[in-house]
């Protein structure tokens, strides 16, 4: 061996280390940084990358006979599908009931009115009237008919000031404050401005109204309405009417109404006349709301006839039993709750003086003093137990009064549906209350002395059907329990009893 050859092998020896000492890198060489016992391995990876077919392969394939069929079936559901969606979607517009369009309805129609002439017998005076307002807007009343309130001596005109108050029935500033309370609840007032309101004649003259007291009462009208009241309420719509100045006052109430402004109400009361006079006062006259005493005809057929007549003028006809007198119902009847009942379903604003709500008894002469005691705690003991009975009778017909006139303003078949009759007999009668697809309802009422045999039925109308039974809503009648089911047909309703029935629209 050469020497050179032992240089080289001797340099090959000492560069070379032990391999116990050689960093386990796999490379051979350790990294800088890297200590002496780390392993950095690299694994190879069999990376696949999907391209897809390049723009020549797709271009072959997409010619090809069995995608251009397959694209052709797809386009083909693509479009079957849209026009058959379509067409359904068509025939479930042509074939759905079209909601009925809601009629013009004023606030007065919204809810029963409340009568209060004579403030005093009230709740003391006006001061007492804003007091109760609360208790006024849980019976759901729209609007409070106060007064009169004016000036003027008894059967005496020249003597009459309407734009003045009364010292004796209040200040202007109480009535401010009963206007200011009853807009935030959304009670609208009405004042009545009956001219002769202490005497027997309330146009002082039974055989016709003088011009003079004529613009009298527009002058005061025009003054209190632009005081804030919403309305005015004038006796003998009759008589008044015929009067050359009656126009004048019309217009004055009625004629400055705007979309944005607060309709006024001129309302007309009329005693002892015909159903069908009635109707032409409501078409001739201007007047808003006309309350007449036609439910003070005791016969059921009677009753149902006006019903029959007026029923399609509903906005403008303001029923009440007693109110055309402001007489209390309990002067009229001992069936309070009947009544409440018939007048707060029937077609129409339902009209009632105060103290209606609890069966305030008005026997005798003068305005009946006003109790409260319905909430309060019953007396006690032996002595008190007439007082007892009676605060729960009022708490009772209260509570009544107020799930009728609450059912009322939610319902739409009642709060302005379309009414049809169903039965009448001298003592007793029946119709029905219907609104769109809205739930329907049966007023039934028997206010004679035997029990009444009732079977239902309507004149063949068009898209209209009794069902063969009906569930109790509310009844004053122990036999026909809430919840229970009715025949239609034929079932007995109690002497001095009421009911109301309900059944779905099935349209």
């Amino acid at each position: 061996m050469s020497k050179d050859t032992e240089i080289d092998m001797k340099e090959v020896e000492l560069n070379e280390l032990d391999p116990e000492k050689q960093p386990m890198t796999g490379d051979g060489q350790a990294a800088a940084g890297e200590k002496n016992g780390s392993v950095k391995l690299k694994v190879p990876e069999d990376e696949v990358t999907f391209t897809g077919l390049s723009k020549d392969e797709l271009m072959r394939v997409a010619g090809t006979p069995g995608w251009v069929r397959t694209r052709w079936v797809l386009l083909v559901l693509f479009w079957l599908g849209w026009v058959g969606m379509l067409a359904g979607a068509i025939v479930i517009i042509v074939r759905a009931p079209r909601c009925k369009p809601i009629p013009d309805m004023s606030w007065w129609n919204e809810g029963p009115m409340y009568q209060i002439s004579d403030v005093e017998a009230f709740s003391d005076g006006l001061d007492g009237v804003a007091a109760k307002l609360d208790e006024i807007n849980q019976l759901k009343v729209k609007g409070l008919v106060l007064g009169p309130f004016h000036t003027v001596q008894k059967d005496q005109p020249a003597t009459l000031d309407v734009k003045v108050m009364n010292p004796l029935q209040g200040q202007k500033e109480a009535l401010t404050a009963v206007l200011e309370k009853a807009h935030k609840k959304g009670i609208s007032v009405v004042l009545d401005l009956t001219p002769n309101y202490l005497g027997e004649a309330p146009w002082f003259s039974p055989a016709g109204v003088d011009s003079e007291v004529m613009e009298r009462v527009q002058a005061g009208a025009e003054h209190w309405l632009d005081f804030g009241v919403d309305g005015i309420k004038l006796p003998d719509l009759s008589l008044a009417a015929k009067s050359a100045e009656w126009s004048k006052l019309q217009a004055a109430v009625t004629g400055n109404r705007t979309a944005d402004t607060k309709k006024k109400l001129l309302m007309g009361v009329v005693n002892n006349i015909t159903a069908t006079e009635v109707s032409v006062l409501a078409n001739t006259t201007g007047a808003d709301l006309v309350l007449s005493d036609l439910l003070s005809k005791n016969g059921g057929k009677q009753r149902i006839q006006a019903m029959d007549t007026l029923s399609s003028q509903q906005m403008s006809m303001g029923w009440g039993l007693g109110a055309a007198q402001k007489t209390h119902l309990s002067k009229s009847t001992d069936h309070i709750r009947l009544y409440q009942l018939l007048l707060l379903t029937m077609p129409g604003t339902p009209v009632f003086t105060y103290g209606d709500e609890i069966g305030l008894n008005a026997q005798g002469e003068g305005s009946p003093k006003m109790v409260w005691d319905t909430q309060k705690a019953s007396p006690e003991g032996a002595v008190n137990e007439t007082a007892k009975a009676e605060q729960e009778n009022r708490a009772a017909v209260k509570k009544w009064f107020k799930s009728v006139s609450e059912l009322r303003v939610k319902e739409r078949s009642l709060l302005h549906g379309d009414y049809y009759s169903l039965f009448s007999s001298e003592s007793s009668l029946a119709f029905l209350r219907l609104w769109d697809q809205s739930e329907r309802f049966i007023t039934a009422v028997n206010w004679g002395s035997t029990p009444e045999k009732l079977t239902l039925t309507l004149k063949p109308q068009e898209g209209v059907e009794l069902p063969e039974k009906a569930k109790v809503k509310l009844s004053t009648d122990e036999s026909l329990k809430e919840e229970s089911s009715v025949s239609l047909n034929s079932f007995t309703l109690a002497p001095g009893q009421s009911v109301l029935l309900q059944f779905p629209y099935t349209g």
